[in-house]
């Protein structure tokens, strides 16, 4: 695959950003964070653009760990009632036969 480089604004200073993405998508998280940063910035009333990532990555990881704690509970309620389902169909089965 061909590596784009994207140029990309954040917080108000300018990024090129090189990799195997469309160049939307990177456009797209840049503008995300972007985002989420002047969020972080008026909510905490900070303006030291190094605090305000830090704050924002924080809050990014803190997102990232709840997700995929309920990717977890997910998967394993799949499991449990799959399981479930495979006992059903195995008495199911072991009765006609």
């Amino acid at each position: 695959m061909v590596k784009t480089l994207t140029r990309v604004e954040i917080y108000d200073q300018s990024y090129s950003i090189a990799g195997d993405n469309d160049t939307e998508y990177v456009r797209r998280l840049a503008a995300h964070l972007d985002a989420r940063m002047r969020q972080v910035a008026r909510q905490a009333k900070v303006v030291d653009s190094l605090r305000v990532a830090i704050l924002t990555a924080m809050n990014l990881a803190d997102e990232l760990e709840a997700a995929q704690a309920r990717q977890e509970r997910l998967e394993r309620a799949i499991h449990e009632k799959t399981a479930a389902c495979n006992a059903i169909l195995d008495r199911a089965l072991s009765r006609t036969g």
